[in-house]
């Protein structure tokens, strides 16, 4: 099937898309990039939008995200061209502040020591590995899910040169609603795994956070004898599952 394909990279939540068609009504779709994946391979997908019979149209992104427009010909008869673009998102109404709600320029209190403002952040997901893992699975789930609109701590995402590693862990921890943990042989042998895991496992515990378990090539006898409580967690195994697949998961977990 012949189409057109507008990639709109990433896009926030609310910004609209005007597409503009000249020939005959066409098939228009809004789609994320799992959704897009799918629709070019042939596979089943979701989509915002449908038959286009009058030009222009609006299209609203849904969430923030990776997208794309699609414009088809499917059961359809003719030609036709397009063209799209993003509007301008409006001005929030100019309201004059009383005095009084003005906020300072001026810190009044400091920060304590080798604190930042950056304690106030929070993230969807805390993903816990072993470096080894990075390339085949943790960097893709990383980026899918960033991709998705998740707030993700990863480590290439959020540690820079001459921070503490482990104050940088105890935040994202601290700041995570859920706790992505990639199991592998290569995480039972580390020591900052452990320690990210453990904090994960007390959280988890106390309800503050959410434990989310992925085994990556590993037998369930080896998180058996590595941790009985791991085992019993319900797990996506990449044996089983593509990384996109665990990620779309995980982001309908989350935002239903």
């Amino acid at each position: 099937m012949k189409y057109t394909v507008y990639d709109l990279h990433q896009c926030n939540r609310g910004e609209q898309i005007q597409v503009t068609l000249q020939g005959s009504a066409a098939n228009v779709r809004l789609m994320d990039s799992s959704n897009y994946s799918n629709y070019k391979n042939g596979r089943r997908h979701n989509y915002y939008g449908g038959l286009a019979k009058k030009s222009p149209i609006v299209l609203t992104i849904p969430r923030s995200g990776h997208w794309y427009v699609t414009i088809d010909l499917a059961g359809l008869r003719g030609s036709v061209r397009s063209s799209i673009r993003k509007l301008p998102s409006p001005l929030p109404e100019y309201r004059e502040p009383a005095l009084s709600s003005v906020p300072s320029l001026v810190r009044k209190e400091p920060l304590p020591i080798g604190d930042s403002e950056d304690t106030q952040l929070e993230y969807d997901v805390f993903i816990s590995h072993a470096s080894e893992d990075k390339d085949e699975v943790v960097r893709p789930l990383a980026n899918a899910l960033l991709e998705k609109g998740l707030k993700v701590w990863y480590d290439e995402f959020e540690l820079k040169i001459g921070e503490s590693l482990r104050r940088k862990i105890d935040r994202g921890l601290a700041k995570s609603k859920f706790g992505i943990v990639v199991l592998s042989k290569d995480f039972i042998k580390k020591g900052w795994t452990n320690y990210e895991l453990d904090g994960i496992i007390t959280k988890a515990n106390t309800g503050e956070q959410i434990l989310l378990p992925i085994w990556h090539g590993i037998t369930k006898k080896e998180v058996l004898d590595f941790s009985p409580s791991l085992a019993d967690k319900v797990a996506r195994n990449t044996a089983t599952y593509t990384v996109e697949e665990i990620a779309n998961e995980i982001v309908e977990l989350i935002t239903e």
